[in-house]
């Protein structure tokens, strides 16, 4: 599963950290209303059966004062408020029996309230004889009635099925009271569950995503390292080359100096003419061959600054995709800060089972601000990275521009190398016309010192170039060490 998740890309891991927790944090208030209608009815059930006590203990105090009203009025029958204790007490009896009738659900104790009632009428119907003979002042035959123990046993069953009925109930109220404990403690342990396993879900998605923007970030900065070091190899390189460059237009001028010296000594050393021009050929030839050597080192310079600047455009590429990314982060922080606070606020309205989400909530919304700074740094790393890369691409267009004039120069000196070398032959196969020849040779010498002098400026600019090239290697390399120090 792990494996899986691994292979998640960045925006499917942020969607996972803000679809788990929320589906565990909407499927616990389902649990905790189901618990605690649970509870409210184990609670409900305990309140029905303490009125079913109740009105049964009155129906017991009914009773007994049933009794203590027939004793009292057997004892003194001239007392006529036993009488009324003795009324009042079946009236008792009966109203408890109808008011709990509707509240017992089981049928056996249905069938023990009406036994119960059944006595109380009974003792009632068997304590009138006596009562007659009370009012008739024949007190002895009522004693002799209650002597029989015909009232005592109604009193014995009744008694006996009044605590049947009581243990009972008393039972049901443990058996609820039992679930009602069950319910809660599954209650306390679900809330348990749910904050260690939000808790330890969170720190496992915040590692997966932390571990993909880390590697995502860190083969972009290999990616950079590589590049800058390319690209400050293939500098170095131009850097040579335009010092040899520098050198062979140093030394072409010198020699086209002493050719227009040469040149202008023609007309006084016509002896010597011919061994001069053929010295000025062997120097033309090394300047050709000096030229041909330039259009190379042009041409392959051409090359390593388009590669530059193509491998510059992926760098630029690379690094809109981890602003893209940093947005995504930042997006990601706001979006788990808004579930931190909605979070927190249902905590508070839960009231003291809520504290462990208020705690979570605090943890994830912590968490969201540390990704909301990262996101903020990465962005300003990657604004300079992009701000030196368009530095970079500015000075590369500079440069390739400066080479393509350099080639244009290269091939309008060998051309005007050329042109020597047929005035120097003309020189050497027609000594006659060595003076027009001169004149020529003049003027040909300077339109290459002019030439020289374009490549000479050609090559400062392509040093300068270079230079800032080198430059903006630098920057960029001192961005991609920012990159990796803030991971």
């Amino acid at each position: 599963m792990f494996a899986n998740l691994i292979k998640f890309n960045i925006r499917k891991r942020m969607l996972l950290a803000y679809v788990a927790p929320a589906t565990i944090y909407l499927g616990f208030p389902v649990l905790v209303y189901t618990t605690t209608n649970q509870v409210l009815s184990n609670f409900q059930e305990v309140e029905r059966i303490e009125n079913v006590i109740r009105h049964t203990n009155n129906m017991s105090a009914g009773a007994e004062q049933m009794v203590r009203g027939l004793r009292g009025y057997l004892i003194n029958n001239k007392n006529t408020d036993f009488l009324n204790d003795f009324q009042t007490g079946l009236e008792l009896a009966r109203q408890s029996a109808n008011s709990v009738e509707s509240m017992i659900q089981n049928p056996e104790q249905k069938e023990r309230l009406e036994k119960m009632l059944q006595l109380c009428n009974q003792y009632y119907e068997s304590s009138n004889e006596m009562m007659v003979f009370l009012q008739q002042n024949k007190r002895a035959e009522a004693v002799a009635i209650f002597n029989t123990g015909k009232q005592t046993k109604f009193v014995n069953e009744f008694v006996e099925v009044n605590k049947q009925f009581r243990d009972i109930e008393v039972n049901a109220i443990k058996q609820a009271t039992a679930k009602t404990k069950e319910s809660l403690v599954f209650l306390l342990w679900a809330v348990v569950f749910a904050s260690v396993l939000l808790l330890v879900l969170g720190t496992i998605i915040a590692g997966l995503i932390s571990s993909g923007i880390a590697q995502t970030i860190d083969r972009a900065i290999s990616s950079i390292a590589t590049s800058s070091t390319e690209i400050a190899a293939t500098v170095e390189e131009q850097e040579r080359m335009a010092s040899q460059q520098a050198a062979s237009v140093n030394e072409t001028t010198t020699t086209m100096d002493e050719l227009g010296a040469s040149s202008r000594a023609t007309s006084q050393q016509i002896e010597t003419a011919v061994v001069q021009a053929m010295q000025a050929l062997n120097l033309a030839g090394g300047g050709t061959k000096a030229v041909e050597q330039t259009l190379e080192a042009m041409a392959t310079l051409k090359t390593k600054v388009q590669d530059i600047q193509g491998q510059i455009i992926e760098l630029s590429e690379q690094t809109d995709h981890i602003g893209n990314i940093s947005t995504v982060v930042s997006d990601l922080a706001n979006q788990t800060n808004m579930l931190a606070l909605n979070a927190a606020v249902e905590a508070v309205r839960a009231g003291e089972h809520g504290k462990g989400f208020g705690v979570v909530a605090s943890e994830i919304r912590k968490l969201a601000d540390r990704s909301k700074k990262s996101g903020a740094q990465i962005n300003l790393l990657v604004a300079d990275i992009q701000r030196a890369i368009n530095s970079t691409v500015m000075v590369t267009d500079e440069g390739t521009k400066t080479v393509e004039s350099g080639v244009n120069i290269a091939s309008e000196t060998a051309v005007a190398f050329a042109g020597v070398a047929n005035a120097i032959n003309n020189v050497v196969l027609s000594s006659q016309q060595i003076s027009l020849n001169a004149k020529q040779q003049a003027i040909a010498i300077e339109q290459v010192v002019q030439a020289m002098n374009s490549l000479n400026q050609a090559a400062a600019q392509t040093a300068c170039g270079i230079s800032q090239t080198k430059v903006g290697t630098q920057k960029l390399n001192e961005a991609a060490l920012d990159l990796k120090a803030v991971l």
